[in-house]
């Protein structure tokens, strides 16, 4: 399915989803005892000063192309409190393209911020102050959330995402479990501006899969307005999800004791032998099928491009 067209921050064109060359997500992390890195000098971020964008990875220059031109307007920040590998992090691979700024504990954000700790979620209507004091995260491990001072990080706008499904290597296939780009790019799908998502996802090759595990999810968020009408939307999904999982196991029950207990008619006397197609119980093979009806779910939840989406894209 591709993407609807793009209504904001036309800059450059779009090269569709992202692409990148290397890199893995993770959380980021909050030791005990460590400092937290230091971030700009003044004590508050979210005034509307550009972040500039520097593209200092040679090994991604391969997948630049158009996106060089593209810059985000507006501030894009972080806490990082240090919990993951740093190779493997992707807020601290965004920094290191000079994509997003680190903060310090007790250093205020006057933007949006996404964190498990908001009360409400992301939406349309959070567009404004995006574009007038940016979007930030916390960067921890969904581990050590317990590790986390959330009430030394401050904004006056904490929002929290919407039921969207992780793409990262670390959490592949688990509902809410983003890592840090993937946490930036949604909310900046959310509040319509596709070519900044894009850029911030086109540093991890992994994340050619955000878009199509979570496009339909985003375009029907995209129809609301108000962070209660999101709230609304992902009920709505989570249940449509829920009965189309048990619409499949129910079909393929009434499968597995109608059909395939049939004898077959080319071995007359022999007893249809269904223990090949029992199914395998292993962890990896039940992890699998739990990401396959997710997706398969997904399908009920289909926005078409025909359907009417607020934003325009």
């Amino acid at each position: 399915m591709g993407k609807p067209a793009k209504a904001k921050n036309q800059s450059g064109p779009s090269r569709g989803r992202g692409r990148g060359r290397g890199g893995r997500g993770g959380g980021g992390g909050f030791g005990r005892g460590r400092g937290i890195r230091s971030g700009p000098p003044p004590e508050e971020l979210g005034n509307g000063i550009p972040l500039s964008i520097v593209d200092d990875d040679e090994d991604d220059t391969e997948d630049e192309r158009d996106l060089k031109d593209i810059h985000i307007a507006v501030p894009v920040a972080m806490w990082d409190f240090e919990h993951c590998d740093p190779k493997r992090c992707s807020g601290k691979k965004l920094a290191r393209h000079g994509l997003i700024t680190s903060m310090r504990v007790g250093q205020r954000f006057r933007g949006v911020v996404l964190t498990p700790k908001g009360k409400k979620p992301i939406a349309p209507c959070d567009d404004e102050v995006v574009q007038m004091s940016g979007l930030a995260v916390v960067e921890c491990s969904w581990a050590r959330l317990d590790e986390v001072p959330f009430g030394k990080i401050k904004s006056p706008h904490e929002r929290l995402l919407p039921f969207l499904i992780a793409c990262n290597p670390v959490n592949y296939g688990k509902p809410w479990r983003l890592n840090c780009v993937e946490a930036l790019a949604a909310g900046f799908y959310i509040t319509g501006h596709d070519d900044w998502a894009e850029l911030l996802l086109s540093k991890f090759s992994w994340a050619d899969s955000f878009w199509a595990l979570n496009g339909d999810l985003i375009k029907r968020y995209r129809t609301c307005k108000t962070s209660e009408e999101v709230s609304e939307m992902q009920e709505t999904i989570q249940r449509e999800m829920e009965e189309a999982r048990e619409e499949r196991r129910r079909q393929m029950l009434e499968y597995s004791e109608g059909d395939l207990l049939r004898a077959n008619p080319n071995h007359v006397g022999d007893e249809w032998d269904d223990t090949a197609l029992a199914p395998d119980n292993s962890d990896s093979e039940g992890e699998r099928h739990d990401v396959e009806d997710l997706i398969s779910g997904m399908a009920a939840t289909t926005v078409h491009d025909s359907d009417p989406v607020s934003t325009g894209r």
